[in-house]
């Protein structure tokens, strides 16, 4: 088999497999409300938002994608000799391998973190490793950057006034704070969080394989930011995404669920505009925003504005995160990529063997992992869901509507 084939076979793989925990590491993200106030069951909840994340497939466009794919200058980075895998596969096989790496990580964790800032963070160490400073595309990036900021403020923002607009509808129409039309309307928002998901995330994937196909020969253009992704690369990517939301990532669905703040039908449904209105606007401007950051910042939005009590200690946790993880994947696909350029046969033998024990790593965590009926028993009005764990040994009584908790330590509190 023909090595360059292979080599852009085994990325294109891995990029279905980020794409993959992308859906269960995000699934939180449109679920976490609707279970929390008990609105959909568990399963159903995340049936429904594979469904709304896989149907943007072919109604959305590919900015986002666009903007990924010239994260760096492929055209830019130093040619191999006849035969030999391009340096740029080696780079988006390494960006990939570090943000799959850094998605298991956080997760185990209970972590909200960002797979698209996992994702920019390796492109960006990659090619760095790959062509020096001036390989990547700096203004590409600072979108990005800015995202990091501006996108949770935006959505945080429209959650406290969404909220606060539901209270004065309730004072005028004397509207029940769990409610059936509250529980509607936070379904059916909930499916939009996970459109808007599905349009900006899945995008990313596509990005990465269309540099990939670029690099390997396999897709004719200019540059890799002007490619127009395959059909069946847009197809694929949505697929995978959908899979793992159906599989759950219910360690962190329990994580922004439960333990941020106390979330009703009302404040989940405000939760689910700050959030919809924010993704949507980075989707339409070609930004690739998070949309965990996006989604975790609109529910303490909404929590403040129901003047509810906040678990900052949670949240000051998501927050290292967000702001670790871009460096930590740049850093890790730095190291990856020098590993890719080994004299042969060390580069192969190096990175299979890299590739085995992450996904061996990876599927034990999967075995081991938090489930559905997990959370199910946890929920509130549960004689069994009084209390919840961070994750971080501490124990987070359930927040009640005059904004009490209590936060006391408990050692042998377990984070799996």
């Amino acid at each position: 088999m023909d090595v360059i084939l292979f080599a852009v076979a085994i990325t294109c793989i891995l990029a279905v497999l980020f794409d993959f925990t992308n859906g269960f590491h995000d699934a939180a993200n449109a679920t976490s409300t609707v279970i929390a106030t008990r609105s959909l069951k568990p399963k159903t909840a995340v049936i429904l938002s594979a469904v709304f994340n896989f149907l943007p497939a072919f109604l959305v466009g590919t900015a986002v994608a666009n903007t990924i794919s010239k994260t760096v200058d492929l055209n830019s980075l130093p040619e191999v000799g006849a035969g030999a895998v391009p340096l740029g596969v080696r780079m988006t096989l390494a960006a990939l391998l570090a943000a799959i790496f850094w998605n298991y990580f956080t997760w185990n964790l209970g972590l909200p973190s960002s797979s698209s800032h996992a994702l920019i963070g390796g492109l960006v160490g990659a090619g760095i490793s790959a062509g020096g400073w001036s390989a990547v595309s700096w203004a590409s990036v600072e979108k990005t950057v800015v995202a990091i900021f501006t996108s949770p403020l935006i959505a945080f923002v429209i959650a406290f006034v969404a909220i606060r607009t539901i209270r004065l509808i309730q004072r005028i129409w004397t509207v029940n704070e769990d409610s059936e039309f509250f529980r509607w309307a936070q379904v059916g928002s909930s499916a939009f969080v996970s459109w808007g998901h599905g349009s900006n995330d899945a995008q990313k994937t596509m990005g990465v394989v269309a540099a990939t196909l670029f690099a390997g020969g396999y897709l004719a253009g200019e540059d890799a930011g002007s490619l127009e992704p395959p059909t069946w690369v847009i197809f694929t990517a949505h697929l995978a995404i959908a899979a793992g939301t159906v599989w759950g990532g219910w360690k962190i669905i329990e994580t922004m669920g439960l333990k941020i703040t106390r979330i009703t039908r009302a404040s989940g449904f405000a939760a689910n505009i700050g959030s919809v209105a924010s993704i949507e606007g980075a989707t339409q401007a070609g930004i690739p925003i998070s949309t965990t950051q996006t989604v975790s910042s609109s529910i303490v939005g909404s929590g403040v504005g129901a003047k509810r009590k906040v678990n900052w200690l949670v949240m000051r946790n998501m927050v290292i995160a967000w702001f670790v993880t871009m460096p930590a994947a740049a850093l890790a696909a730095w190291v990856i990529f020098r590993f890719t350029v080994l004299p042969d046969p060390w580069s192969a033998i190096v990175t299979g063997l890299f590739i085995v024990v992450l996904l061996t790593w990876a599927g034990s965590l999967m075995l081991r992992a938090t489930t559905a009926d997990d959370i199910e028993a946890e929920l509130p009005g549960r004689e069994t869901g009084s209390e919840t764990t961070t994750g971080y040994g501490i124990h987070v009584s359930q927040v009640n509507d005059e904004g009490k908790a209590t936060l006391h330590k408990h050692p042998e509190t377990r984070s799996d």
